[in-house]
């Protein structure tokens, strides 16, 4: 017998699977995460899943991980305090930044505050060439002094980021071994070895986030690892990474980093798995649990992957108002829109949702935990979408009283009914997300009516079908156990291990078989991560990227290339210079005439599955269809039909393939609930999930 535990912490929930892969079925619990520990709420959780369903620890083979700690301890700015060393005149790099302004009109626009303050960010002497070479050697005894000052300053991180360091790596490696050796107490980041390409505030930038999260992503981690440990679970700790892929856990203290987006990325694949055979592999993947929504595009049955985002965004629509990371990440858009949104009055008296929340702590109303704010979750009651005896199974006692007093607050203060301002906060999160959803998928080139609504989270499936409806999709995909199907994508994701460098070769004269040996170099690199994390290589898959651009532009496109090796001939030449211009005019549908082809960065991605079989080993559980699907009836609000409806009630798991559930209706399983509005069918399909088509 073997076992593979998936462990996502969310803001709200922590969301864990056990998935047993001898008879093909997943075991789920949702308990509330706890802020102050949240290692402790996966203890708890765990224990009670392997204690209820009498699952000996050791015989499970394989843990992994995701959380949103780390990108809220950006957003809440609860990072260690940082320092920066880096190259004479260069301190002010992140204060100036791009010199541009996200708000062109806005005259009291304020810029992202730095990660580092001016007074712990200090120069030493040296100096590199953009082509590696050596201007003036590091002097070692102002370095010393730095560190000092920085540590006397209350620092217990250090960024260590040099002019030109992505050429050549000495100086930051051999600054970072002094601070290491004189301050064994304090976490020390060198750009080199977290973003080592060109673009001198981005590398920078990403450097000190890296920093400023290292000390807590250790202090966490270790008390992860410990934690299960404790519970006598063998299986090392992996870890989701924003790519999508999973590492090891001294990889992930060393750049934590690549885990910013690591929960969202285990939601996109997730979308990607589940609705791979039912939707021809054109997804809008949804995600809605308790605190944000997360939106992300799968074209033919692949997440999208990016090489850039912003984190801890001011203005979450606007490029520039952000920290600019420099990472591999599955492409996706965050909103402050989920279960525990709080909804408000604004200074002119309209009603807007988000982006504060109740999270955990104190929670919606209902929880009846001291939250008295009206949140999404309190509306979604009164509604009658959840049913208050069966919240997380009916695991969680739910304080209607107390989601109504919330509610009425609100509507005295805009002078509407309980009912109606249910429906406008159920209503106005809906056209927040689709509001989000237009403008990624716009942003891309695409046509969202090509697209399949697949949701999961807690409140996705509530929220789906209006969301749809607002979109003009055809279908919603609701998967079984939507409500932790991210924590189930940790158990489908594979090892994935990215490098970049910078490189500057034109096609048209320099030497192409240089190219062939610094991409062997990151490859090699990449695969000794892998071999670090216990997988075999022998699967191990390698793809390769460049950014690339004609002589004379300005900035970047990223496009694969063709299978190595390169050489110096000419038919390699016109080999990668065909798949750039291919790839631009994809992009861009015209090329320049005579316009010679520059790579800057180069890529490798190289990936290995987890386990043997389709999706790392895992199947898509259905319901057991065991007759008596209906519940019961309830009242629940449609105003399609003129509001309060007797609306029909299933249990998910009796519902059998081929089983068809007409609108409005309401499906209920364990960790979330689905609601069909009217018109709306949905139909259990072989692979489990029920495909509802909109009216």
């Amino acid at each position: 017998m073997s076992y593979s535990l998936g462990i996502d912490i969310g803001g709200t929930f922590t969301d864990i699977v056990v998935y047993d892969h001898a008879r093909g079925r997943q075991l789920n619990r949702k308990v509330l995460t706890t802020h102050d520990d949240p290692a402790r709420a996966v203890a708890v959780g765990v224990e009670r899943l392997l204690r209820g369903h009498r699952l000996p620890p050791g015989e499970l083979t394989r843990v992994v991980h995701a959380t949103t700690l780390f990108t809220n301890a950006l957003i809440e700015r609860r990072g260690a305090v940082t320092g920066l060393i880096t190259t004479a005149g260069f301190a002010d790099t992140l204060e100036i930044g791009r010199e541009r302004k996200f708000e062109l009109y806005d005259l009291n626009l304020v810029k992202t505050e730095p990660l580092v303050p001016r007074n712990l960010r200090l120069e030493v002497a040296e100096r590199t060439r953009a082509d590696g070479s050596i201007a003036r050697p590091l002097d070692t005894r102002q370095v010393a002094a730095q560190a000092r000052r920085l540590t006397a300053a209350g620092a217990t991180s250090i960024a260590v980021v040099f002019l030109h360091a992505y050429a050549n790596p000495r100086h930051e490696a051999e600054a970072a071994r002094l601070i290491a050796r004189r301050h064994r107490q304090v976490a020390v980041t060198t750009s080199s070895e977290v973003a080592p390409e060109i673009r001198e505030y981005e590398r920078a930038s990403t450097t000190v986030a890296n920093a400023y999260i290292k000390p807590l992503a250790r202090e966490y981690l270790d008390a992860m690892a410990r934690r299960l440990a404790g519970l006598g679970i063998p299986a090392p700790l992996l870890i989701m990474q924003s790519s999508g892929g999973l590492t090891h856990v001294a990889e992930a203290e060393r750049t934590p980093v690549q885990m910013l987006e690591s929960g969202p990325a285990a939601g996109a694949l997730a979308a990607a798995f589940f609705g791979r055979e039912d939707s021809q592999g054109n997804l809008l993947a949804f995600d809605m649990g308790g605190t944000t929504a997360k939106l992300s595009l799968v074209d033919a049955g692949e997440p999208l992957t990016a090489y850039a985002f912003e984190a801890a965004r001011q203005k979450r629509f606007l490029e520039g108002s952000g920290l600019p990371i420099r990472i591999s990440t599955i492409e996706l858009i965050e909103i402050g829109a989920g279960g525990g949104s709080i909804a408000n009055v604004d200074e002119i008296g309209l009603l807007k949702v988000g982006p504060h929340s109740a999270g955990s702590q104190p929670g919606p109303a209902a929880y009846g935990l001291g939250g008295a704010e009206p949140t999404v979750t309190d509306a979604d009651f009164v509604l009658g979408y959840l049913d208050p005896d069966y919240f997380a199974g009916g695991e969680m006692p739910i304080d209607m009283t107390a989601a109504r007093a919330a509610l009425e607050r609100l509507a005295a203060r805009v002078t509407l009914s309980l009912t109606e301002v249910a429906w406008g906060i159920h209503d106005v999160v809906n056209e927040n997300m689709a509001s989000a959803a237009r403008v990624h998928v716009a942003e891309r080139g695409r046509d969202p009516r090509h697209y399949a609504l697949l949701c999961t989270g807690g409140a996705g499936p509530v929220h789906a079908y209006e969301v749809a409806r607002k979109l003009g999709l055809r279908e919603v995909i609701c998967p079984p156990a939507a409500g932790v199907a991210s924590a189930l994508g940790l158990l489908v994701a594979p090892a994935r291990v990215d490098r970049v460098a910078t490189v500057g070769i034109r096609l048209d004269r320099d030497r192409v078989g240089a190219l062939e040996q610094a991409f062997r170099r990151l490859e090699d690199d990449a695969r000794a991560v892998m071999a670090d994390s216990g997988l075999k290589l022998d699967t191990a898959s390698v793809r390769r990227l460049a950014d690339g651009r004609f002589l004379g532009q300005g900035f970047d496109l990223v496009v694969d290339l063709p299978d190595g090796p390169y050489d110096d001939s000419d038919a390699c030449r016109q080999r990668l210079t065909a798949a750039f211009e291919t790839a631009y005019r994809a992009k861009f549908a015209l090329t320049p005439p005579d316009v010679p082809v520059e790579l800057i960065n180069i890529r490798v991605a190289v990936r290995a599955r987890v386990a043997e079989g389709s999706g790392g080993g895992v199947t898509v559980q259905s319901g057991r269809g065991s007759g008596g699907a209906v519940k019961g009836v309830r009242p629940a609000y449609f105003p399609q039909v003129g509001g309060f409806t007797e609306t029909t009630v299933y249990d998910r798991a009796r519902l059998a393939p081929g089983e068809e559930v007409r609108g409005p209706a309401v499906v209920e399983e364990e960790g979330s609930t689905l609601v069909i509005g009217p018109g709306g069918v949905g139909r259990v399909v072989a692979s489990g999930n029920i495909v509802v088509r909109l009216s």
